[in-house]
């Protein structure tokens, strides 16, 4: 899949902008076809939805919880670039609460998480990929046939033949529109109305609040997902440390509001939902802007050959995580199909 010849004379040098799954899924792909990539990313590493927050005693998984595998190439990918043990099945027993209040099962599928922590994945593929840290993209010149990348403050980046955008379509639509390119940023504007923010809290508990299920989808009006962290394999933590994911209405609701004041009224629906009314002794919050894109089209990807300027990422292929490596991976072969003569 991945040792096929990339026969396109006028794209030599590629900038990707995000390190998240689709990033590094394409920067990976393109340094086997023999191109010199650079990704940059505006965090300390890498990671994208694949994040953990550090907390006592290890880390916390506050973007997403799991990820499935329906593409047979996705498992050998992560298996080459990350690692066999980058990653494994989380067995743990995931139900979801009915309108009436009753738990049932979810189906049967196996699920997997990074390990020790999610992030683990995306920093194993990093190692195979030029990754700048802590930069972010501000401007796209065109320069003749190259793009003059630059960040926010001004600072030239470097010269390339084509771009990638990985970041959350509001990001992308944003460094599109600050670098005059208005019309390819309307592509963005569906895709924008549809990307859901979540509140995100961590809390740890010295006994179990709740020993019925690991993961499990809730109805309650401001809980959308409640996890035990410390089912996940590679974990070591002494007592549980549990995730806490709003639902999408209470975080727009709640998008300002104090983190403290967030992490009470999430802990207070916990409660509701458990009846278990000890602790947490330790709480971590943190707030998703682009959590997830809900609906409207999914194109795979977009690519626009006029101007060598591509977008990857799961809000473009469903949403899963697995989502993001279909997205990159649509978007390379199509370049891989471009004709020479264009």
């Amino acid at each position: 899949m991945f040792n096929q010849t990339f026969d396109f004379p006028l794209i030599r040098r590629i900038a990707i902008v995000g390190s998240g799954l689709a990033g590094l899924t394409a920067a990976i792909q393109l340094k086997g076809l023999g191109h010199e990539v650079t990704v940059f990313e505006k965090s300390r590493g890498p990671g994208g939805r694949l994040a953990a927050k550090r907390v006592t005693g290890g880390s916390a998984d506050v973007g997403a919880q799991y990820f499935t595998s329906r593409n047979p190439d996705f498992l050998p990918f992560l298996r080459k670039y990350a690692g066999a043990d980058s990653f494994g099945p989380w067995e743990g027993r995931f139900g979801f609460q009915t309108g009436t209040g009753h738990w049932e099962p979810f189906p049967e599928e196996i699920r997997f998480v990074g390990t020790p922590r999610m992030t683990a994945i995306t920093r194993a593929l990093s190692e195979h990929a030029r990754v700048v840290t802590e930069t972010r993209v501000g401007i796209l010149a065109r320069n003749d046939h190259s793009w003059g990348i630059s960040d926010t403050s001004g600072n030239h980046l470097g010269d390339f033949d084509g771009v990638i955008i990985t970041a959350p379509p509001a990001q992308a639509r944003e460094l599109l529109a600050d670098s005059g390119l208005h019309e390819l940023a309307s592509h963005l504007d569906d895709p924008v109305s549809r990307v859901l923010p979540c509140w995100a809290v961590a809390a740890h508990f010295q006994v179990s609040p709740w020993p019925h299920h690991e993961g499990m989808r809730c109805k309650h009006p401001a809980l959308f997902w409640v996890a035990n962290n410390s089912s996940k394999p590679g974990r070591d933590d002494e007592g549980q440390w549990w995730v806490l994911h709003a639902s999408p209405a209470w975080t727009e609701d709640h998008v300002d509001t104090p983190a403290e004041e967030v992490a009470e009224k999430l802990l207070a629906a916990f409660r509701e939902t458990t009846g278990f009314d000890t602790g947490p002794d330790e709480v971590v919050s943190h707030r998703w802007l682009y959590a997830r894109s809900e609906g409207g089209e999914h194109p795979g990807h977009l690519w626009f050959p006029d101007y060598k300027i591509g977008l990857a990422g799961d809000w473009l292929s469903g949403g899963r995580v697995e989502g993001a490596f279909d997205s990159a991976c649509g978007l390379i072969a199509e370049l891989n199909a471009v004709p020479v003569t264009q």
